[in-house]
């Protein structure tokens, strides 16, 4: 066995000194330094597509759309909502005790102050006037008596002062029962209209019993809420915008500005006063008031161009002269149905109206006029 090449002397397998062993590894070898050489190929020779690529990604910016503004003069606006009430309000009561007899008067009729209503039976008290006035006759004409019985020295004093009493008693029970006469007499306490009636002739009526209500609705008071922000931008006599539910619009004065905050809804009341002749107008309709509290600088924008900052501040974002993407936070000063007045940017500003999505501020960008075709706008 001493020519068998294919064991060694440990018994193991031998390849190396088989015919053509050799070329596998010149093989393995040549495939290794092919390999490594293409792989560092990429850092010694890179593709010139892929620099083109790379420095056409870096010059490309985006495009946004922009608007050339200018401030103007805006006039501050005070709007809020509320109801219309009576100037003043009161329930008419008897102040006897009878049966009606006569009623002047219909419900939702205008009364002036002091005018008739409606009268009680008044025939009891028109005879105790009477038996008043009469025994205040009987105590002058004892009291003069007296003091002529005085003056001559036959009548004590004494008796003067006790005829001096009597007459007084006599003039207080004339006074008394001549204010239970007017008593039967149901009068309107102010001019307004009559807004309930609940008497009629020949009913029965007792001293205290409600009988009719009148309103004075003239002026009207408009009532409103105001925030407590606002009240420093308000005074009493400051002219108001007020617009009624039924579509009539008046104008009105500010009368009274509350001093203690609603403690739920911390507003303050605010009344308005409104011109309503022959009280046209009823109480309880509602209302909304417009109410100019000055002027600031601002621009005019659509709701549509504002951002957020990065703390969440309400903003617009802009493009300055170095086409970068700047941030102005902003107040909304007024509201209309085509769009907002804001305050807080420069006098001139360039807004970007779209694409401000895709910036931030310190980008820079490619502004472009308003109305320009960006439909590429967002694939970029």
């Amino acid at each position: 066995m001493a020519g068998d090449k294919s064991l060694d002397q440990t018994g193991k397998l031998k390849f190396h000194t088989d015919a053509g062993a050799g070329r596998s590894v010149w093989i393995a070898g040549l495939l290794v330094v092919v390999l490594v050489g293409w792989m560092g190929s990429g850092y010694v020779m890179p593709a010139s597509g892929q620099g083109e690529a790379a420095d056409e990604t870096t010059a490309r910016v985006t495009s946004v759309a922009v608007m050339d503004s200018v401030a103007r003069d805006v006039p501050l606006v005070l709007t809020a909502e509320g109801q219309s009430i009576p100037d003043r309000s009161a329930t008419i009561r008897a102040k006897a005790t009878g049966q009606i007899a006569s009623v002047a008067v219909s419900r939702g009729d205008l009364v002036s102050a002091g005018q008739q209503i409606a009268q009680i039976d008044a025939s009891i008290a028109e005879a105790q006037l009477v038996q008043a006035q009469t025994q205040a006759e009987q105590a002058q004409r004892d009291y003069d008596n007296a003091l002529a019985l005085q003056n001559r020295g036959i009548a004590t004093e004494d008796r003067v002062s006790q005829t001096r009493a009597a007459v007084a008693a006599a003039d207080a029970a004339v006074t008394a029962a001549q204010d239970s006469l007017n008593n039967t007499i149901i009068i309107a306490p102010f001019a307004g209209r009559l807004n309930d009636l609940t008497i009629s002739v020949g009913e029965f009526v007792d001293n205290g019993d409600s009988v009719a209500e009148v309103l004075d609705n003239d002026p009207l008071t408009v009532v409103v809420q105001v925030p407590q922000q606002a009240l420093s931008r308000l005074e009493t006599g400051q002219a108001a915008d007020v617009r009624f539910i039924t579509g009539e619009e008046k104008t009105g004065t500010v009368t009274f500005i509350g001093a203690n905050a609603d403690q739920q809804t911390r507003t303050f009341r605010v009344e308005i006063a409104v011109d309503n002749p022959e009280s046209t107008m009823p109480a309880g309709l509602s209302a909304r008031i417009t109410l100019p509290t000055g002027q600031t600088r601002g621009h005019f924008v659509s709701p549509a161009v504002l951002s957020l900052g990065v703390n969440g501040d309400l903003g617009i974002k802009m493009v300055d002269d170095d086409s970068r993407v700047t941030f102005a936070q902003v107040d909304i000063v007024r509201a209309q149905t085509d769009g907002i007045w804001v305050s807080g940017l420069p006098d001139t500003a360039r807004i970007i109206t779209i694409g401000q999505g895709f910036v931030n501020e310190g980008d820079e960008v490619d502004p472009r006029p308003q109305g320009e075709d960006l439909t590429a706008l967002v694939l970029q």
